[in-house]
């Protein structure tokens, strides 16, 4: 009779992640048995509570990492009998993720916009436009339950780059997607439009998550094993191509890929990003991706290392193709949200162009590399990015927030700084110099030119060119064109959306102007454990 060995569970490392899901929880039976009108600070103070003390937890984790193999560069161990990385990258990751999921919080809670109640369904299950969601409307009901699933998705952000093998790499997938999909149709005003992007982003990523699977299954047969550091192994050892390698290659590529919105399997992005609520989409853009280039990051770099001259040509063709159409397309958009989706779509491409380039960085892992260029760029678009969709949510009219790019004209003047902001992230996103985009995009650039995709780093920078067209688009409408009919209404916010705009546009100079902690703590995260 086999005797049964109990795991090990290293609780002190993971601990940010179990706090995060224990907020999660609790907020599940805070739903429960909360009284109804309380049920709304209850949580969203567990949210802002579980994910302070994530954060913190998150800076002690980093502190004491184990070194494997000497040197600061190579800190990290397996742990959860090697199901969980926990290193240099998966620290970066988690502490981004924490302080932007922070940021979102605020957004989420926020109530003046919509007379006293937040910008989501107050009945998810009533049909637009019937008498109960009427009612419910008129009683103030509100889906408080958006927080708790909120904490769900970020605890499967946090796993999802952190997994040590491809089972833990899939759950963590599912933990992350299906709340999301959830969020994606709560939107309280145009409630068909939310519910159609939540449809087809479940169906989509449903077929995604399968592509995925399957590929797993694919690389075990090959490997004999799910975890990252024995298919590396299996990889280097292997003398000649290998049909079902390959296969998982291409297959696991389509369900990361997907998440990242890279050409061609961006087609969700631009109807989720306009039927999500508003506080949806600046959380899912901005963290969603870095979890998913995480992951990106990790499989390639750690399981698929060896293959490189196999998946390379590969990324080449997406980064390419990613950049053109996320660039081309968003010039015909006339919609605020779209043309912000298709821009995400143009930045998954900039962020690939780093991801080809060179990942050892010289001797001894130092220097600016492929890793800690793309942990910049994504840190950098992240706060960017939120805080342009937090200014979205201000631009209204009487039935809600008003995306259509002719409402927002004459905005500069109706409100200059309101208006100066939103331009302010717009030439970021263009990467006009003094900016953090100027910074991320040097960055990723200088790691693919030292990996010698030169011709890569060509193509990304006229194509820089052609997407800083629709940013000034929307800046011209806003200072030098006459509104049509009536002026752009614009909001006054509550003290939590104001802490986002502002937040989010001192982090966003700051990078720009002092680029230099971020970038050296970027390098310092080093490599991953295998």
């Amino acid at each position: 009779m086999t005797e049964f060995v109990a795991p090990t569970v290293e609780y002190g490392t993971i601990l940010p992640l179990l706090v995060v899901l224990g907020a999660a929880v609790l907020g599940v039976l805070a739903e429960a048995f909360a009284p109804r009108r309380w049920r709304y600070p209850v949580q969203v103070g567990i949210s802002i509570t579980g994910l302070a003390v994530a954060l913190t937890t998150t800076v002690l984790v980093g502190l004491g990492l184990e070194e494997v193999g000497g040197g600061l560069l190579a800190r990290g161990s397996l742990v959860v009998e090697g199901a969980v990385a926990v290193d240099g990258p998966t620290v970066f990751l988690w502490g981004i993720l924490l302080v932007l999921s922070l940021i979102s919080v605020l957004l989420f809670a926020e109530r003046r916009l919509e007379g006293g109640l937040t910008g989501f369904a107050g009945q998810a299950a009533a049909l637009p436009g019937t008498s109960a969601e009427r009612e419910a409307s008129t009683h103030g009901v509100e889906h408080t339950e958006v927080f708790p699933l909120m904490m769900f998705a970020v605890s499967g952000m946090m796993l999802f780059p952190a997994a040590g093998d491809l089972v833990t790499m899939f759950v963590a997938l599912e933990v992350l997607s299906l709340p999301l999909y959830l969020l994606c149709g709560l939107a309280r005003r145009r409630r068909l439009l939310s519910q159609e992007a939540a449809m087809k982003y479940f169906l989509l990523g449903a077929f995604s998550s399968a592509f995925f699977l399957y590929g797993i299954a694919l690389v075990y047969g090959f490997a004999g094993s799910f975890a990252l550091g024995e298919i590396d192994r299996a990889v280097s050892a292997s003398t000649g191509a290998n049909a079902y390698l390959l296969g998982g290659i291409g297959l696991i590529s389509v369900g990361l890929l997907f998440k990242v919105g890279a050409a061609p399997f961006h087609a969700w992005t631009p109807d989720v990003y306009q039927g999500a609520p508003t506080a949806v989409t600046g959380f899912m853009a901005a963290c969603t991706k870095i979890a998913a280039f995480g992951a990106l990051l990790r499989v390639y770099y750690v399981a698929f290392g060896g293959a490189s001259w196999d998946w390379r040509p590969l990324m080449w063709v997406v980064a390419v193709l990613t950049m053109v159409v996320g660039s081309l397309v968003a010039i015909t958009q006339t919609d605020i949200k779209r043309m912000l989706a298709y821009s995400s779509i143009a930045h998954a491409g900039f962020v690939l162009v780093g991801f080809v380039g060179v990942y050892d960085g010289g001797e001894g892992g130092t220097g600016l590399t492929s890793l800690s260029s793309v942990l910049f760029y994504l840190t950098a678009y992240g706060f960017s990015t939120i805080g342009a969709f937090a200014v979205v949510t201000l631009v209204r009219d009487a039935g809600g927030e008003t995306t259509d790019l002719s409402r927002w004209a004459g905005l500069g003047r109706e409100a200059p700084l309101l208006g100066g902001v939103f331009a302010f992230f717009l030439l970021t996103f263009a990467g006009i110099p003094l900016t953090s985009g100027f910074i991320g995009k040097w960055a990723v650039f200088a790691a693919a030119w030292a990996g010698g995709a030169w011709p890569l780093v060509v193509v990304a920078v006229l194509v820089s060119l052609v997407a800083a067209f629709f940013y000034v688009r929307v800046i011209v409408a806003m200072f030098f064109s006459d509104p049509v009919g009536q002026a752009p209404a614009v909001a006054v916010p509550s003290m939590l959306t104001t802490a986002v705009i502002a937040t989010t546009a001192i982090a966003t100079v700051a990078l720009g102007v002092v680029p230099g902690p971020v970038l050296e703590l970027a390098e310092q995260a080093g490599a991953f454990v295998r």
